[in-house]
């Protein structure tokens, strides 16, 4: 069978590698400290959190002592394996938006590292998501405003190394503050990465990796971004003194960090299976950020490209991406509806507004934690003729982009991408067939 007789079926297909790659039963066991001589105490946080317990439940050696709490967003909990004893607890809360119980998490995981000495071991499992899943604010910040400034840094266009920032200066976890209580315990990492460039002090807003940001870089970002905060907590800011531990703290000298999958890793997996099935394939890049909507305009500008280069090759071009782009809300006029959807629906609605019909281009554009921003999809396909639907339909995407609705042009057309939570999170994948 032809796979290229099918593109939307391949594009799928190319996505359920690139996560297969990325799932913690995979690559997990190959990052495994040794038992310690002490307690083995594993905690952590993320979309990935509770297929990583289940891996290392699996790996770690039959007999050790293991127990711990880790946090995962609603309903992203997989299911036990049969036979697999349960000696880590898996918690569910919120995200984007922290909830009470991520609340809770944090300050049951946060209670759980008092008494730890030397010859324990804190295994910390980190994925993408765990900023908000893990929430336990700074004195004078209640869970009302830690969920507000959550809210209109998201909606606000900041990327995520900002968000990140001013999350690690308004906590009590991250920013390395986790680790920092572990001491003197030794703290082992196993991270997934879902940030460009593989940043560990960004992923999940570092709670066991060293902080290099200052209160002053996170006052800065309130301030572009006309985000307030309580003025107890501004004072506290000013005055440095909600600041977080910096490289060369001595509390994080038996630590280290591994990042056991990365989106780079799930690209090549993606890219060596196009070509197993005959296609020219070229990953542009595994850290792309900037407007959603700009980077499917950048991306259709290499598609016409490639067509118009097209007598150069004797197969169908392949273009893969990945990173993590942002999206700023508009604002809508009083009583009008409000858009839904997420960065991969936002990036499809710029390329296909870009590609306007353009023959032999198809495209998919997900989150491969399978969630794009708060809805049930992963993310979108864009076809030739998505506009010439979506006209017939009714819709005019000028008007979907204006109020950043992608959820809404896409579901019409039957062009949602849906997966369900995937176990795992290396960002935004992108995939574009051109033929």
């Amino acid at each position: 069978m032809n796979p290229i007789a099918d593109p939307r079926a391949l594009l799928e297909r190319l996505f359920r590698v690139a996560v297969r790659r990325a799932q913690p039963s995979e690559t997990l066991a190959a990052h495994l400290p040794p038992a310690p001589k002490g307690r083995t105490l594993v905690l952590g946080a993320g979309k990935a959190a509770g297929a990583m317990a289940h891996a290392l439940e699996a790996a770690w050696p039959e007999g050790a002592p293991m127990s711990g709490l880790v946090v995962t967003r609603y309903g992203h909990t997989p299911p036990r394996p049969k036979g697999l004893p349960e000696r880590i607890e898996i918690m569910e809360a919120s995200h984007p938006v922290p909830d009470e119980a991520s609340r809770i998490a944090a300050v049951r995981t946060h209670a759980m590292t008092r008494g730890l000495c030397e010859d324990d071991l804190v295994v910390c499992l980190i994925s993408g998501g765990g900023s908000a899943l893990l929430t336990l604010p700074v004195a004078g910040l209640d869970l009302a405003d830690k969920q507000r400034i959550n809210r209109e840094l998201l909606e606000s266009g900041a990327d995520i190394r900002e968000m990140n920032c001013v999350r690690k200066h308004l906590s009590r976890l991250k920013g390395g503050q986790l680790a920092a209580a572990c001491w003197p315990a030794q703290v082992v990492t196993l991270a997934i990465s879902d940030v460009p460039g593989d940043d560990v002090s960004v992923i999940a807003s570092g709670p066991t990796v060293e902080d290099a940001t200052s209160c002053r870089d996170a006052l800065g970002i309130l301030a572009r971004y006309s985000i307030a905060v309580p003025e107890a907590v501004h004072a506290a800011l000013a005055e440095g003194k909600l600041e977080t531990p910096k490289p060369g703290d001595k509390r994080f000298a038996r630590n280290s960090v591994h990042l056991i999958a990365t989106p780079h890793e799930s690209l090549l997996a993606a890219a060596e299976e196009a070509r197993r099935l005959g296609m020219e394939t070229r990953i542009l890049s595994d850290d792309i950020e900037g407007e959603s909507r700009e980077v499917g305009k950048v991306h259709a500008a290499l598609a016409r490209y490639a067509l118009r280069d097209g007598n150069s090759r004797t197969s169908p071009l392949l273009l893969l991406s990945g990173g993590e782009t942002t999206v700023t809300v508009r604002s809508q006029p009083a009583g009008s509806l409000r858009g839904r959807g997420g960065r991969a629906g936002e990036f499809c609605m710029g390329l296909a507004h870009a590609l306007q019909g353009e023959p032999g281009v198809w495209a998919l554009a997900a989150d491969t934690d399978g969630i794009d921003g708060v809805e049930d999809n992963a993310g979108a396909f864009v076809m030739p003729d998505t506009i010439a639907r979506g006209r017939g339909a009714g819709l005019t995407l000028a008007d979907h982009l204006e109020r950043n609705d992608a959820y809404g042009y896409f579901s019409a057309l039957g062009d949602l991408f849906v997966t369900g939570p995937t176990h795992t999170n290396v960002n935004d994948f992108r995939a574009l067939l051109i033929l």
